[in-house]
């Protein structure tokens, strides 16, 4: 510690960011995933205003990057399916939201 207080904490990098993350349209499913135990497919189709083929292919890439878990209810016309943060994914979320709000303060006192 200097005679003025502690050195100030440096502002995150852009490589903190998880890229994976980071695409807006994962970026605003993970946000609606982390306020909610469970989503399914239909609401996230809404809530986004995204086509249903372009929220398939961006939950793919969470779920390959092992964020989030889906899970298939029924059968046919009358299925469901439902998402949900991983753990990992909680923590990463909570990481890469933590690095983001260091970018936007700038460095700390």
């Amino acid at each position: 510690m200097s005679a003025s207080g502690p050195a100030p904490h440096p502002p995150a990098r852009p490589a903190d960011l998880d890229s994976t993350i980071h695409a807006p349209k994962r970026l605003a499913a993970m946000a609606i995933l982390s306020g909610a135990s469970e989503v399914e497919f239909a609401f996230l189709v809404n809530r986004l205003e995204l086509a249903a083929s372009d929220l398939s292919k961006q939950m793919t890439t969470l779920i390959d990057a092992g964020l989030v878990d889906a899970r298939k209810t029924g059968q046919g016309r009358g299925s469901s399916t439902w998402y949900s943060l991983t753990d990992a994914g909680k923590r990463e979320f909570n990481a890469y939201r933590s690095a983001l709000r260091s970018m936007l303060d700038g460095p700390s006192n």
